[in-house]
């Protein structure tokens, strides 16, 4: 199928609601970011790549880097991982702490801060260097180096506090072993790597290939692991609106607050697009619409 037709036709419709929504001005770098800006790219399994819009423009991933560290850790870890960590969708928004002081500091699951916040205190012990570790990890699926945005980091290292209360209540608990500052130090840098829609459908398509490297065919993860991050980013990848993406566009997704969403179909294809503008569940209110129309258009889903 020639997928170009199909993402012109997305930019197209949608461009005149560019601007929809609001940007998360909470982490002040990202405050700047215009949301007059949209874009998709698609990889399919064999590898041919399509694009259109904006997709060739770097943003922030944020949450979307939580699909990576989880892969890392999965692999470092192996089961022993789930042991304080759970995989349950949250229901609540991404980062509460009312949620966590209930379940006695075990998050509901790797996607929501908390639980991205544990499984970058795994990393921690286990990685010697656990910044290094998610940047050779993204360059490598992504086929190009990829960086920190460090004036990102820096923003969210300076008002994260709700994140900072939220790590120093899991050591209360005892479900974080390490000093808090070098595993808040990692999760902030891993939310500001910056990367652009084609790197991360590129990036993204193990998930699509049985947890196969997208690039070189060498096993990153088991097709056993690839099909449990699927599900979790289709029960919890989207935050509280996690039964809406799963109604509406029916595919695997992770987000973040800079605007970008990736998406996978198993055994065919992995997606990503971008816009900054946020509905208010901290989800891309374009990428979401695109994400529906493409599935509307082309009939592919998980159901």
């Amino acid at each position: 199928m020639d997928f170009q037709p199909v993402l012109d036709d997305i930019v197209s419709t949608l461009k005149p609601e560019l601007g929809a929504g609001k940007v998360a001005s909470y982490i002040p770098a990202l405050a700047r970011v215009s949301p007059h800006q949209l874009g998709i790219a698609l990889r399919t399994r064999e590898g041919a790549e399509y694009c259109a819009g904006d997709a060739t423009t770097l943003f922030s991933i944020q949450s979307v880097s939580k699909v990576f560290s989880l892969t890392l850790a999965m692999r470092n870890l192996g089961e022993v991982l789930w042991q304080r960590i759970g995989r349950e969708p949250s229901g609540n928004p991404f980062n509460s702490l009312v949620q966590l002081e209930a379940e006695h500091g075990v998050p509901r699951n790797p996607f929501i801060n908390a639980g991205a916040i544990a499984v970058a205190d795994r990393l921690v012990s286990t990685c010697g260097d656990g910044r290094a570790e998610v940047l050779a990890l993204l360059s490598s699926l992504s086929g190009e180096a990829v960086a920190f945005d460090e004036e990102v980091a820096a923003s969210e290292a300076a008002t994260g506090f709700r994140n900072i209360a939220l790590a120093n209540f899991m050591k209360g608990f005892g479900n974080i072993d390490n000093d808090v500052a070098p595993v808040l130090d990692l999760y902030f840098h891993q939310c500001s790597v910056a990367m652009n829609c084609v790197q991360l459908a590129r990036a993204i398509g193990y998930l699509c290939n049985d947890g196969a490297h997208p690039l070189d065919g060498s096993a990153l993860v088991s097709d056993r692991q690839a099909r449990r991050i699927n599900s979790l980013m289709l029960t919890c990848g989207t935050y509280d609106a996690a039964g809406e993406f799963a109604f509406r566009i029916g595919l695997p997704c992770k987000s973040g607050v800079g605007g970008g969403i990736v998406a996978v179909l198993p055994d065919t294809l992995s997606l990503c697009v971008w816009s900054p503008g946020l509905d208010e569940t901290g989800n891309s209110l374009l990428g979401m619409k695109a994400l529906e129309m493409f599935v509307a258009r082309t009939g592919l889903s998980v159901f």
